[in-house]
């Protein structure tokens, strides 16, 4: 029987740091990550193509079901909206819809996506502070609830809807002081000193606008379940205020997103699954601000959550091929693989779990990992500890669902197929890598520069 040559594995001494697990220290890295969803990660990459994006169908499903079962426990009426902005893929915002999410939009682009895939009118959610007249003139004519930003957006509402003797189906964005700062008060009209029932107030003298939700969005990788207790707590205050004054119940209370998901800040010692609360701290916290309501379950508003991260980056996975290695000038091992910072936008302030998709030596080494661009700041991971890795071999990094195909550009090199394993396991493609013909279809050359 022939023998199978080992690899060769370069001499490194490694120090060893002990820890609370073992006198030798802690295991540096994972068992490789050889598939995905049982799907070989070479089998994916022979057919689709390095780099390649992978989605997991059963597991946004899961994350959808295992939420809204979380929060329907704490709190009788919930309604979960899509954050488009999160991950606008065709295909990942049609799984979402399918488990009962509405569609969350900050624009007008992503108004038409929502529309064009089929959810009603009435099922979105438009938020932001630049939607603009035609924007809002469209949502007005679709039945869509507009939450407000600010008071020149109410003054062109109560234009519109005048102008052409329509209805619209209002909410005002609240911000407000929580406790995490800087605070978001940039969005949204102020709790504080009173610029929200300002706006309430105005809302509700113009015959034409239906003052339906309250709605805050406090920020984004929020860690903290008591900074939600503390703005359902306002705004249930600001929604019984309404009621006794102007006998007007709101339809729902819309608390936004922001919840951590458990990809780890670069500024985090522990890893995000030890500091990071769980969806149950957070659904706790909010139901109990909103039980301060003095109404029976049945009086009382929707609850609407618009969480994004926390419900696709763990569904998400970028895998990557071995270009090069090379030795920095003061020695430290570097690796160049073909995903960029175009592609990993988030590797700016996440430290992504990167496994190698074989086996590899024992031995691990710290390394960092440059993309393929021609820019210094194409570091997709400064110091990680892996072993040796050959040219041509894979890596997969994960939690890459959350904002990378929407920030995402061709930048040097073009973007590349993503691709979803499907619940029966089949892998569907479900956006097709760019040409240069895609890249320059908006293009326009005037004559006087063309050469033939």
């Amino acid at each position: 029987m022939d023998k199978v040559k080992k690899r060769y594995e370069r001499p490194i001494i490694t120090k060893h740091y002990s820890g609370l697990m073992n006198k030798f220290g802690s295991k540096s890295i994972s068992a490789p990550k050889t598939a995905i969803e049982g799907i070989p990660v070479e089998y994916l990459v022979d057919q689709f193509g390095s780099p390649l994006y992978v989605f997991s169908e059963k597991q946004i499903r899961e994350n959808q079901r295992n939420a809204y079962r979380i929060f329907r426990n704490r709190y009788p009426k919930v309604q979960f909206a899509w954050s488009y902005k999160t991950n606008y893929l065709d295909a990942v915002c049609s799984v979402f819809h399918q488990e009962n999410s509405w569609a969350e939009v900050v624009s007008e682009f992503e108004l038409d996506k929502a529309l064009r895939l089929g959810v009603l009118g009435s099922n979105i959610i438009f938020n932001g502070p630049s939607k603009g007249k035609t924007a809002l003139q469209k949502a007005i004519a679709q039945g869509v609830k507009i939450h407000i930003d600010h008071f020149d957006e109410l003054y062109d509402l109560i234009e519109l809807t005048e102008s052409n003797n329509h209805k619209a189906k209002v909410a005002i964005r609240v911000n407000m002081d929580v406790g995490v700062y800087p605070k978001w008060d940039r969005f949204g009209f102020n709790y504080e000193n009173g610029e929200a029932w300002h706006a309430v107030r105005r809302i509700l003298s113009s015959k034409n606008l239906q003052l339906v939700g309250l709605h805050t969005h406090i920020g984004t990788y929020i860690m903290s379940a008591e900074a939600y207790r503390i703005a359902a707590s306002k705004l249930a205050a600001l929604a019984r205020s309404i009621k006794q004054e102007f006998d007007i119940m709101v339809d729902y209370i819309d608390m936004g997103g922001g919840f951590a998901s458990n990809n780890t800040l670069i500024s985090q010692y522990l890893p995000a699954e030890e500091v990071v609360p769980g969806l149950e701290q957070f659904a706790d916290s909010i139901a109990s601000g909103l039980f301060e309501l003095p109404y029976k379950a049945e009086e009382l508003p929707m609850l609407i959550l618009e969480t994004g991260r926390a419900l696709i980056d763990n569904a998400g996975y970028l895998i990557s091929t071995v270009i090069a290695n090379k030795r920095l000038a003061d020695g430290r091992r570097a690796v160049i693989i073909d995903a960029g910072v175009n592609l990993l936008f988030t590797s700016f302030w996440y430290k992504h779990k990167i496994t190698p998709a074989q086996e590899s030596g024992l031995h691990t080494e710290d390394t960092t990992i440059f993309g393929p661009l021609c820019m210094n700041i194409d570091c997709i991971r400064e110091s990680i500890m892996l072993p040796a890795l050959k040219r041509g071999e894979r890596i997969v990094i994960e939690y890459t669902g959350a904002y990378d195909n929407t920030q995402w550009m061709q930048f040097i090199n073009l973007r590349p197929n993503v691709v979803m394993i499907m619940e029966d396991g089949s892998v569907e493609l479900i956006r097709k890598a760019e040409t240069l013909e895609y890249l320059t279809e908006c293009e326009l050359i005037p004559d006087k520069l063309k050469t033939r």
